[in-house]
């Protein structure tokens, strides 16, 4: 059966609001996130009723426009395509490619041309942007697949199975990247397409854009950062442990490294939140991956892993959902997941454990959470299949029906 573009109805509907709307449509996620083929089906909806020769695409990844690098390139090539004052619709895939973009795309929108961009940083949703642009952008982030849709990708491309079971297994081994759910790959293929998803957003996304002088580094950084995803982190521990290696490195460029890192999605921190101060501390953040998936781009699926894994899909969980997720610090205690609304008006607090083999395990889970003194929702969420349980308000869940629930 051949591959098909799947719609993503969360992100398309968010964007269909805003065809036609003077604003600058930006949209940011992680490399093969799917941000091209959201673009490509806005693209389709929009020539329903619109002229082919008012639609301008642009991939600057394509072969096709390596030559267009710079605002000026740019600015010559639309010239010759806006010829009248009818209304055009242009669309910027990878935008970042362009030296100077935001010159050509603040003079675009003074005319009469509906706008969308793309782009892997988060540099192109920056204050300084919205003020260049007067203000007038809307932004929206795409994330990999969550569970829901990795299920929903398979399925409608004759890949899927009625198990939920074994499409988490697969969900867990393969990850949400959406190219690896339109067709069938074993373990070792996915693996291979991965570490190239992750090699590729490292070279153009941070080594390339940043100019990074110390590439070595920078892999000796993200192997470190990959193999301890939901442990808690220091600068001054992440030097100490790349001079024990003999890879010298001061606590400014390992600093401005991690922020490239995040600035291209590819981590995502975790900071520390005081449950009873309810205040941020400043040291020691957790790093989770934009991915869970790109963990295999440095080692295989290791048994002595995978808390860090089920860690990484809770946490992008809750961040698809829109909240802002911090690690819990209560006394001497700590909670994996405290997640806020980004009003303010709700929380989460979630525990994650590969499964209850003690009962000091149970302890361990349960016990932070029972000590919480608030009516907000608190989580288990394991892989354990024989636990399913509320107790004092802390409710035991499976990570499928923790990742397949409405609403949290």
């Amino acid at each position: 059966m051949g591959e098909k573009t799947i719609i993503r109805p969360l992100y398309l509907n968010m964007i269909k609001g805003f065809i036609d709307d003077p604003n600058v449509k930006i949209i940011t996620g992680l490399h093969r996130s799917g941000k091209t083929e959201l673009l490509e089906i806005i693209e389709n909806e929009i020539s329903a009723h619109v002229p082919a020769d008012h639609i301008i695409y642009i991939n600057f990844e394509d072969m096709d426009f390596q030559d267009v690098t710079n605002s000026k390139q740019l600015n010559a090539y639309l010239k010759n395509k806006i010829i009248d004052e009818n209304k055009y619709y242009i669309f910027l895939d990878e935008i970042q490619l362009v030296l100077d973009w935001e010159k050509t795309v603040n003079a675009l929108r003074l005319k009469n041309t509906d706008i969308y961009i793309t782009g892997s940083n988060s540099k192109i949703m920056s204050d300084e942007l919205a003020t260049l642009l007067g203000g007038r952008t809307v932004s929206f982030h795409m994330n990999t697949l969550s569970f829901a849709e990795f299920i929903d990708f398979r399925e409608q491309n004759g890949i899927g199975t009625a198990d939920i079971d074994k499409e988490l297994d697969e969900y867990i081994n393969i990850g949400g990247f959406p190219l690896l759910s339109v067709r069938k790959y074993n373990e070792i293929d996915a693996r291979k397409i991965v570490k190239d998803i992750n090699s590729t957003a490292l070279l153009k996304d941070v080594a390339v854009r940043h100019q990074i002088r110390q590439p070595q580094l920078l892999d000796k950084l993200v192997a470190f950062l990959y193999d301890n995803v939901g442990n808690l982190i220091s600068i001054r521990a992440i030097v100490n442990y790349l001079k024990s290696h003999g890879r010298g490195a001061d606590p400014e460029t390992i600093a401005n490294y991690i922020k490239y890192l995040e600035d291209a999605f590819i981590i995502r921190s975790a900071p520390r939140y005081d449950v009873r101060g309810k205040s941020l501390l400043q040291t020691n953040d957790k790093f989770y991956l934009g991915d869970h998936s790109l963990q295999y781009a440095i080692r295989n699926r290791r048994p002595d892993k995978i808390q860090g894994v089920l860690e990484n899909i809770v946490f992008m969980e809750l961040i698809r959902r829109g909240y802002n997720v911090y690690v819990g610090k209560m006394a001497d205690k700590e909670i994996d997941f405290v997640a806020i609304e980004q009003d303010g008006t709700r929380k989460i607090y979630i525990q994650v454990c590969l499964e209850f083999t003690t009962p000091e395990t149970y302890a361990r889970e349960f016990n932070p959470l029972k000590d919480i003194r608030d009516n907000y929702h608190k989580y288990v969420v394991t892989l354990d299949k024989n636990w399913n349980a509320d107790e004092d308000g802390v409710m035991g869940i499976h990570l499928k029906d923790f990742l397949l629930r409405d609403i949290l």
